[in-house]
């Protein structure tokens, strides 16, 4: 059922618009098979592993009453989580591939892997502080939306400086960061530390975390492409 608007959607345009068949049909239908497949594990796993880790593993550091290493935890959660995110991969070795074609690197193998790491570890390093700061807004009780707003000014302000190649990576960075890693593990971390301290509600402060996550990567880029592109 969630498939079904996409292949509605490409059946559609593919039938009536460009008025062909499908190229390679039998591949497309095993293909969209091994999708539905590998979607259900893939949720099935959230709700037997990833989401269930993360609230314990919240609530015991919570209970223990060490701020210092729920901190740490939330910062090498968030870092490790990203850095490891395949859209993130993705999107850091095509960047490096167009930057070296355009002659804004050198196109080198050496090169080129460098600068893509590079863009990783920006990322990884932005989203695990993100990740801390969400810890200390549901510790502190401290209002969403005014670290949301500040750091949305911040990116405003920082576009106005930062290099025009980097600006467009900067941004999709934000979106590739929150994916299939990173989204249930500290969804699950935000929920199970509400869930634990007292005062605090799940529904209002367990959640904003990935949206944090999702603003500090493009602050990140840009201050790694002003680096990089002098």
């Amino acid at each position: 059922m969630d498939l079904l608007p996409v292949i509605l959607v490409i059946a559609f345009f593919q039938l009536v618009v460009i008025r062909q068949p499908l190229p390679q049909f039998g591949e497309v239908i095993i293909g969209t098979l091994l999708v539905v497949v590998g979607l259900c594990l893939f949720v099935q796993g959230l709700e037997m592993g990833l989401f269930p880790l993360g609230e314990e593993m919240a609530q015991a550091l919570s209970r223990k009453g060490s701020l210092f290493w729920l901190l740490c935890f939330a910062f090498f959660l968030g870092f490790s989580t990203t850095v490891a995110e395949p859209a993130l991969i993705a999107v850091s070795a095509k960047a490096a591939d167009i930057a070296g074609q355009g002659g804004l690197i050198d196109p080198g193998t050496e090169s080129l892997r460098s600068y893509a790491l590079g863009l990783r570890l920006s990322v990884a390093f932005s989203a695990g502080f993100a990740i801390l700061l969400g810890v200390l807004r549901i510790l502190k009780g401290w209002p969403l939306h005014y670290l949301v707003i500040g750091g949305y000014v911040l990116v405003m302000l920082m576009t106005v400086i930062a290099p025009e190649e980097i600006i467009g990576i900067a941004y999709d960075a934000g979106g590739v960061t929150t994916s299939t890693i990173t989204v249930p593990l500290v969804t699950a971390l935000g929920v199970g530390l509400a869930s634990t301290i007292r005062g605090r509600n799940p529904l209002l402060d367990g959640f904003g975390m990935i949206a944090l996550a999702a603003l500090f990567p493009i602050v990140s880029v840009m201050g790694y492409g002003l680096f990089v592109f002098k």
